[in-house]
Order: structure tokens, then sequence, then C-alpha cells
């Protein structure tokens, strides 16, 4: 009886040393979560967007470059610049007219201009304003001088304005207010005691040289053109 039990406790003993132990191997590693998005911005996406950005428009290039050249124009001599004055230096600038096409100061030189800023387009003083050159514009011209609007409004918008009261005379769209800030016109202002940004209504008489030669700042719009075209030489 005794050899029995004796037989039995080997194969007990056995059995608990059968029993697996529990697996502490480390799991198998899984993909970070970060995975997919680093592979948005690997090369293969990248060249996309770099073949999406190179196919950006002629005049959206343009644009940009004008943009450009008339901010760093304006960095390299804000103090001057901000308040543009008699025998200084008339900004640089390259800018859209209301057809698209590209006009730069660069252009001008060799003949008179006048330059004047204001705020909207199709607005009562702007109106007034734009009429009055349009109906000197031949005695501008006789006297070899060209006239040229600037406001921050669209191409698009100047083309619906100059088309509507036929006016003769390019109208240029400076939407970043760059060459506005050049010639010092881009102002606070005050109306009813709110303040804002916008547009000092400004005329500038600029030579064959790109010398400023006569500045109108603040105009009032009665009689103003008539003094533009008698300063004009």
């Amino acid at each position: 009886m005794a050899a029995k039990k004796a037989a039995k406790k080997p194969a007990k003993k056995a059995s608990k040393t059968a029993v697996p132990t529990r697996n502490t191997a480390p799991a198998k590693a899984q993909p970070k979560a970060g995975a997919k998005s680093k592979a948005v911005g690997s090369p293969a996406v990248r060249s996309k967007k770099g073949a999406k950005a190179q196919g950006a428009t002629a005049v959206g290039a343009a644009r940009a470059k004008a943009a450009e050249l008339v901010e760093s124009n304006a960095s390299k001599d804000s103090a001057s610049n901000a308040g543009i004055d008699v025998g200084d230096a008339a900004p640089s600038f390259v800018l859209q007219d209301h057809d698209g096409n590209l006009v730069s100061s660069e252009s001008l030189r060799g003949a008179p201009y006048v330059i004047y800023f204001y705020p909207k387009d199709d607005t009562p003083g702007c109106t007034l304003e734009a009429c009055g050159f349009r109906d000197s514009e031949a005695r501008f011209a006789a006297k070899g001088v060209r006239i040229l609007g600037v406001s921050p409004d669209s191409t698009k918008t100047h083309a619906r304005f100059r088309s509507k009261y036929s006016l003769p005379f390019a109208l240029l769209s400076d939407p970043e207010k760059t060459l506005s800030k050049a010639y010092g016109v881009w102002v606070k202002k005050q109306n009813y005691g709110r303040e804002y940004m916008g547009i000092l209504r400004s005329t500038f008489l600029v030579d064959r040289h790109g010398v400023v030669r006569k500045v109108w700042r603040g105009v009032r719009v009665p009689g103003h053109v008539d003094a533009v075209l008698h300063s004009a030489v």
C-alpha cells in the first residue's frame, strides 16, 4: 500500500511542474500612432505639394513680386516714406491696373505724372474727384502729364468703376496698402469717436525724374483738380 502511494508522488510532482508559467516575453511592437501623420510629410507627398505650388498663375506670381518690391522700398526708407514731401524721390512700385496689367514707376520715368490716392471706388467723394480728373484729362495730357488713381480696391472693382464713369486714366489696385503706406497716406482716422485705419485722400505731382514736386494731403475735392492742373508743368 505504501509502495503505491510512493509511486503516485512523483506523478503528482510532475503535474505541478507541467503547469505552464506566464509568458513574460515583450509583446510585438505596434506601429506608433504618429506613423500615418509622418507619412503625410514624406518626400512623395511634399513633391506633390511643390508641384501644385509651381502651378500658380503668372498673374499671382507677378502680384507677389509687386508686393515684395514695394514692401522692400518701404522698409528701406520707412522714416522718409512716412512723410513723402516735396523734393523726395517718389516711392518705387509695381501694381496691377483695372485690366490686370502691371504698371511700374520705372515705366513712368521720362514724363511727369499725377498719382492720387482715394478711399473707395464708387463712393460720392471719390466719384466726384475721379470725374473731375476725367473732365480735365485732356488738359493734363496737353502738358504731357499722366494721371493715376490708387485705392485698396480690387482690379475688378476698379474696372466697374472706370467703365461706369468713362474714366480715361488707369486705376491701380493696392490691396496690401504697400504703396499707400510708402506715401504715408494709410493713416489712423476717426469718425464719430471710432478709430480705424484708412486712406487719407492725397495727391502727388511727380516730375519726369521721379521726384515729388507738389503734395496735397487731406484733399477737399471741390477745386482740387484745378489746383493740381495749375501746378502741373
